[in-house]
């Protein structure tokens, strides 16, 4: 117990304590040298902290995880390529990669599509802000809580039996003669079905950003473009989603982000069993379950890899904007 109450004073009081002694002793070996380029030394000796442990605790595991993945499963031998031949000719490896597009392409879409109705809805209702918030409500609950709650809702028993499971339940009740599925079994909808409920978590995210981007498009642009005579569907594609394009973008590269990580609804809900096998699920399954350490990290490599071209798009945007 003291231990912890000493590491908690340690990082409340002593690391702002470090930062602050840090950049006045800078200031003042600024002062003392009377460097000339002083202004532009100055930002990178503020950088620094950040950037020393940027370098800790984010490029060195990378490039270590890059070492790792060219040893065999102890870390004992070099096997050059051997680990990444396995993830693209393993038949496992493949579903996992199947699974991660149709999560990258489904995921992306229905995210998107549901916050930008969510969000145009909810903008011209009087209980609109109700309506985001129990819309927004499951971003609140940890993924694995939801991925445990959507595992009760597709909850499957026996044609004329009591279904237990909430989505069954009440198409057996709407739907004469429906017959109850086992939705996180069955393939190819398993796949789907674990979609979904991502989509559920995420929705009220999507929501938020697009919801912002909507209330800054100018009231006059809509108002005029009604009385030109164009309907809510024309307004909604030939205005709002031109001017919030942008904004879109930001959501949907995030969701791409978020499809290749899959992992936490996946692993709760089926582990990765009955065909819903994800890239991030597989990785898990080698390093603790197979120890086979250089084909994990050969599989976080490779997401790596993926998920670069994502970010630095977004980078690419962010500058292009604030140049503009």
């Amino acid at each position: 117990m003291t231990d912890r109450v000493t590491l908690a004073l340690i990082a409340v009081f002593g690391v702002p304590l470090l930062l602050i002694a840090y950049i006045t002793a800078s200031e003042w070996l600024l002062g003392l040298l009377r460097i000339r380029r002083h202004d532009a030394i100055r930002p990178w000796l503020w950088l620094g902290p950040a950037l020393a442990l940027l370098a800790l605790f984010l490029v060195y595991p990378a490039l270590n995880t890059a070492y790792i993945s060219l040893l065999n499963a102890g870390s004992q031998h070099f096997v050059g390529l051997a680990n990444y031949r396995f993830v693209f000719t393993d038949a496992t490896m493949l579903l996992a990669l199947r699974n991660n597009a149709i999560w990258l392409v489904l995921f992306t879409a229905l995210v998107v599509v549901f916050g930008l109705a969510t969000a145009v809805l909810t903008d011209r209702v009087r209980y609109g802000s109700l309506a985001q918030a129990l819309i927004l409500l499951p971003m609140a609950v940890s993924f694995v809580a939801a991925g445990v709650i959507w595992r009760f809702m597709y909850d499957f028993r026996p044609a004329g039996a009591a279904q237990t499971g909430a989505v069954n339940a009440v198409l057996t009740a709407l739907l004469p003669g429906f017959t109850p599925q086992a939705w996180l079994i069955n393939q190819p909808g398993n796949t789907v079905a674990l979609i979904l409920a991502a989509v559920w978590s995420w929705t009220g995210f999507a929501m938020v950003v697009l919801y912002a981007g909507l209330k800054s498009i100018p009231h006059e642009v809509l108002e005029a473009a009604r009385v030109d005579g164009a309907g809510e569907w024309r307004i909604l594609a030939r205005v709002i989603v031109p001017l919030l394009r942008s904004t879109i973008l930001v959501v949907a590269t995030v969701m791409i982000v978020t499809a290749l990580k899959a992992f936490d609804i996946v692993y709760v809900m089926t582990n990765g069993n009955y065909g819903t096998e994800v890239i991030a699920n597989r990785m898990y399954k080698e390093m603790f379950s197979v120890q086979d350490f250089g084909r994990a990290s050969s599989i976080a490599v490779i997401l790596l890899l993926a998920i670069i071209p994502v970010m630095l798009f977004n980078l690419g945007r962010f500058r292009s904007q604030g140049s503009n």
